[in-house]
């Protein structure tokens, strides 16, 4: 299944008929989960899918819009159910929901058809600016609208993967991080662009008018979408600039090793925003769907200790952040950490490969041995 996304103008009448349909889903869903919470206090159970089915009937949304909501008031309630049997004591259970907080009108099987314009129940024909070809077999489709006010079409489509052979390119370790974004094993770095660091000012501004606005007001509203609008642009430069590097990286080598990190535990311990700037499991998932098409294959290893460890003796010791400079006790390898993380990533991928793609450096070279120079192959 492959996402295809276009922006969509609606007409005002349009529009206002969309938003409306926003407000139907947002009265539906509320009205299930509160039937849901009573069935259980007085039967000390949940509500059956067919039951909540019957529910949706006559609500002015399209049948098949009304059912879907259904099935994702079920669904989230069993999710709930289920982790909380698993142990998981921060699930939480699903939540009555604001007009803000309903963005999507989703049509599961039918009711669109996609023409140079897009025809949708009931909405009629809407403008779309289809700026790329759609190949292979429409599934669903989600109007979504963002926090800006544009409105955007996703088409979920079944299509045949190309696999591509390989691309003969080098094999590559890749350290994340946050003050060089990625350091591969033949020494290149990709700096960190730092999105957020250029954008925060006008952000904070903005949200410091939107607080000075009287709740309820037209001018809070504007306020809360010129804030939204900062935000969106912000989003944008750094998926662009994601899109960019995983497309060089998939087509400029045939193998990629890159630690598994769950970005969103790191985040909640320290450098939370930093982390999330930089969009490490963003750019992780863009080469896993980018790879198979391009010749490339990408591997995730066990991050556990791959900056404390030597790339050459395999010697540990500890590595507070301030380190920059991996320096051995043992072999006396002296090389940058991540550099030296990234031959640990591409060593723990290839278990004993090799390949052709040494560190080009000539200062760099003199300093790795040549075991590590192997590992950087």
């Amino acid at each position: 299944m492959k996402m295809y996304r276009f922006r969509i103008y609606p007409s005002k009448t349009q529009e206002k008929e969309m938003n409306h349909h926003l407000w139907l889903e947002k009265n539906l869903w509320n009205e299930l989960l509160e039937h849901s919470k009573e069935t259980y206090r007085s039967f000390d159970k949940f509500p059956t899918r067919n039951s909540l089915q019957l529910m949706v009937k006559n609500t002015g949304l399209f049948s098949q819009t009304a059912q879907e909501i259904a099935h994702r008031v079920e669904d989230g309630i069993w999710r709930y159910v289920k982790l909380r049997k698993a142990g998981n004591k921060k699930a939480g259970f699903p939540r009555f929901r604001s007009i803000d907080r309903m963005r999507n009108i989703h049509y599961p099987q039918k009711g669109f058809s996609l023409g140079k314009k897009l025809k949708v129940t009931p909405f009629g024909e809407i403008q779309i600016v289809q700026h790329r070809e759609i190949k292979g077999k429409i599934k669903t489709l989600n109007l979504k609208k963002e926090a800006s006010g544009k409105w955007f079409a996703c088409f979920a489509v079944e299509e045949t993967p190309i696999v591509k052979a390989s691309n003969e390119g080098p094999r590559i370790g890749v350290d994340l991080g946050l003050k060089t974004l990625a350091t591969f094993s033949n020494c290149h770095v990709i700096k960190n662009p730092r999105h957020v660091k250029k954008h925060q000012d006008k952000i904070a501004f903005l949200q410091r008018k939107l607080s000075g606005k009287k709740k309820g007001s037209k001018n809070r509203r504007k306020a809360k979408r010129q804030v939204a609008v900062e935000f969106e642009k912000l989003r944008n430069c750094r998926r662009d600039f994601l899109h960019r590097l995983s497309h060089g990286m998939v087509n400029s080598y045939s193998f990629l090793a890159l630690e598994d990190l769950q970005s969103q535990e790191l985040a909640e311990q320290n450098f939370g925003k930093q982390i999330n700037d930089a969009g490490w499991g963003e750019l992780a998932n863009m080469l896993r769907y980018k790879a198979e098409s391009a010749g490339c294959e990408v591997v995730f290893v066990d991050p556990k200790d791959t900056t404390k460890m030597c790339c050459i003796c395999e010697a540990k010791k500890d590595m507070p952040l301030s380190e920059r400079e991996y320096i051995c006790d043992n072999c006396g390898n002296h090389m940058d950490r991540d550099l030296n993380a990234s031959y640990n990533i591409l060593k723990r991928a290839t278990a004993g490969s090799a390949g052709s793609n040494a560190c080009e450096d000539a200062s760099k070279k003199a300093s790795v041995k040549q075991e590590a120079m192997t590992w950087a192959q």
